[in-house]
C-alpha cells in the first residue's frame, strides 16, 4: 500500500511543514499532478512493456499523501502512522543472513518477533480507519483481478490478510476454503467479521500468525494465493515468491497488486528514494523503491500477465502493478 527533512518539498510530501503553514488542497493536488507529470511511462525492457490505465483524480485521501502499505507485512505501512507512533516499540525486522528455516515458527518470530497486544490492536484499527480511500480507488482493479477466480478455485491463501478488505471480492464464492497469514494476530477479529459479513462460514476460514518467507501450509495445495501490498515490506521477496510457488498446486494462480518504484530518473523516485530509508524505520520495513514487477517476472512462474496503475490516494507510492502469475 513504505531521513531526513531535504527542503520545503519533502516537508509537504510527507506531513506539511513543521513551523510554517500546512499547504492547502489546491496545493496539495497540484504537488500531485506535478509528480504525476514525472512518472509518465518511458520505453521499458520487455519485462516491463506494461498497459498504463490513465491517473485518475486525486480523492479525499490524497490529500493525506499516505503510503498505502498496511503497517507491518501485509497491508499495513501507513506512514502516517508510523510517524505518530515512533516513540511505541517497533522492533526492527530481523535479517535473513543466517538462511532459510524449515520451522515456520522460528522464522516468524526471527523476522517479525510478536509486538505487545495493544500496540498491534492500534495498527489493526488504523487499517479499518486509513484505508477507506486507497480501497475506493483500487477497487476498479481488484474487481477485474479477483473476477478470474473461478468457481474451481476452492483453497485460496492470502497473504498479509489485514482487517480482510479482499474477501468481498472472491470470499462468497461456492464452498471456498480460505486461509489469511498475518503476523498480526489482533488483525484475527477484523478479518473474521470481513468474512462473516460476505457470507463465508468460519468453518471455512484459517487465520494463520505467520510470514510469507516460511508459509506453514502444504505442498501444491493452493489453487489460488493473493497477496496486496505485500511485497513493499517482506524481509525477502525472493524467498517469499518461493513459498508461493511452492504451496500452488500446478496450474495454480498467484494474484497480486504492489506498489512499486517509480519511474528512473522522474521526481517521484528521486523523492521516494529520499523518503524510503524514514519509511523503513517508521513503517516497520515497508520499502518504497522495490523493482516489484520485475522480482515477480524472474521469479519462476510458467506466465505472468504484468499491468501498471497509477492510484493518486497511494502519493509517494502511487505506481503499482498488479496482476497474475501461472504456476
Amino acid at each position: 500500500m513504505q531521513s531526513v527533512s531535504v527542503g520545503h518539498v519533502f516537508s509537504v510530501l510527507v506531513a506539511g511543514p513543521t513551523q510554517s503553514p500546512t499547504p492547502n488542497a489546491a496545493q496539495r493536488r497540484s504537488l500531485l499532478r506535478r509528480l504525476a507529470r514525472h512518472t509518465a511511462p518511458a520505453p521499458r525492457p520487455a519485462w516491463k512493456a506494461l498497459s498504463r490505465a490513465p491517473p485518475v483524480a486525486p480523492s479525499a485521501g490524497a490529500e493525506a499523501l499516505l503510503c498505502p502499505c498496511r503497517l507491518c507485512y501485509g497491508k499495513r505501512r501507513l506512514l502516517l502512522l508510523g510517524a505518530s507512533t515512533a516513540l511505541l516499540p517497533v522492533l526492527p525486522s530481523a535479517s535473513l543472513a543466517s538462511g532459510p528455516s524449515s520451522d515456520p515458527a522460528a522464522t516468524l518470530e526471527r523476522i517479525h518477533p510478536a509486538r505487545p497486544d495493544w500496540y498491534e490492536e492500534i495498527y489493526a484499527q488504523a487499517m479499518e480507519e486509513f484505508m477507506r480511500s486507497y480501497e475506493a480507488e483500487v477497487a476498479v482493479y481488484k474487481e477485474k483481478l479477483f473476477a478470474q477466480l473461478t468457481e474451481k478455485v476452492e483453497q485460496v491463501l492470502e497473504l498479509g490478510i489485514g482487517t480482510g478488505p479482499n474477501l468481498k471480492y472472491y470470499a462468497g464464492v461456492g464452498d471456498r476454503y480460505i486461509i489469511g497469514v498475518d503476523p498480526n494476530k489482533q488483525m484475527e477479529k477484523y478479518a473474521r467479521a470481513s468474512a462473516e459479513a460476505v457470507g463465508l462460514q468460519s468453518t471455512n476460514f484459517r487465520f494463520i500468525r505467520g510470514v510469507g518467507e516460511a508459509l506453514d501450509v502444504r505442498d501444491n495445495t493452493m489453487d489460488a494465493v493473493i497477496g496486496s501490498l505485500v511485497l513493499c515490506s517482506v524481509s525477502d521477496v525472493a524467498m517469499t515468491l518461493r513459498e508461493v510457488r511452492r504451496v500452488l498446486k500446478p496450474g495454480g494462480l498467484y494474484l497480486f497488486i504492489e506498489h512499486v518504484a517509480a519511474r528512473d530518473g522522474s521526481l517521484l523516485r528521486f523523492m521516494q528514494g529520499i523518503v524510503d530509508p524514514l519509511q523503513q524505520l517508521v513503517a516497520d520495513g515497508c520499502h518504497l523503491t522495490r523493482e516489484t514487477g520485475k522480482q515477480i517476472s524472474e521469479a519462476g512462474f510458467f506466465k505472468v500477465n504484468l499491468q501498471a496503475a497509477f492510484l493518486s490516494s497511494a502519493s509517494i507510492g502511487s505506481p503499482h502493478v498488479y496482476g497474475i502469475a501461472y504456476k
